[in-house]
């Protein structure tokens, strides 16, 4: 049993009975008399990947989520399902991309990733921080354009994410992108 006093980033609890990761928290104390400690906290949910600000009162229990995290690699994409290999077992498995969320976006054949099993199922994956993609679609280098890095143009990457790159890239280029910023890192 966890209470928010052990509240630290990484920490992983179950909020409503799913499982969350504490992503950053804040202390708020009190400038009235009687008035409850407050934690704030940013929240990622592990099954859904979605981010929430939650508040708790000072004190508040939690529960140790039952999860766990075993290499996976990604096959194939055949329509909305995924295709992934559990590098240990050599079960394969599929996931609907939907319940990915954008990491769908950033999955390319070949990928060395983690599944989430929350309570003996696969519910997610992690992507790894960073990844070396392809540029598929850009727009053509404009004339002129230096490494300064400081003007960007969207560009559509293996797996179809799209994000900012700077102007000097051009298609067919590889390139390294830190997936929890969704942005372009270096040439590769």
């Amino acid at each position: 049993m966890l209470t928010t006093a052990d509240f630290k980033k990484g920490l992983r609890i179950l909020i409503d009975e799913d499982p969350y990761l504490v992503l950053d928290y804040t202390v708020q104390t009190p400038s009235a008399r009687g008035a409850a400690t407050l934690v704030r906290a940013k929240v990622r949910n592990l099954l859904t990947g979605a981010v929430f600000d939650r508040t708790f009162k000072s004190g508040e229990k939690f529960e140790v989520p039952d999860l766990l995290r075993r290499a996976v690699q990604f096959l194939y994409r055949d329509g909305d399902d995924l295709h992934f290999m559990d590098n240990e077992s050599y079960e394969q498995f599929r996931l609907p991309a939907e319940q990915l969320g954008d990491a769908a976006g950033w999955l390319a054949d070949g990928l060395a990733l983690h599944a989430i099993i929350f309570n003996g199922k696969v519910m997610n994956v992690e992507l790894p921080r960073f990844i070396e993609v392809d540029v598929l679609e850009t727009e053509p280098a404009l004339r002129g354009a230096t490494a300064s890095g400081k003007s960007f143009k969207d560009a559509t990457v293996t797996g179809g994410a799209v994000i900012k790159v700077p102007v000097y890239l051009e298609a067919g280029e590889r390139i390294e992108v830190d997936t929890e910023e969704l942005r372009f890192v270096k040439r590769v």
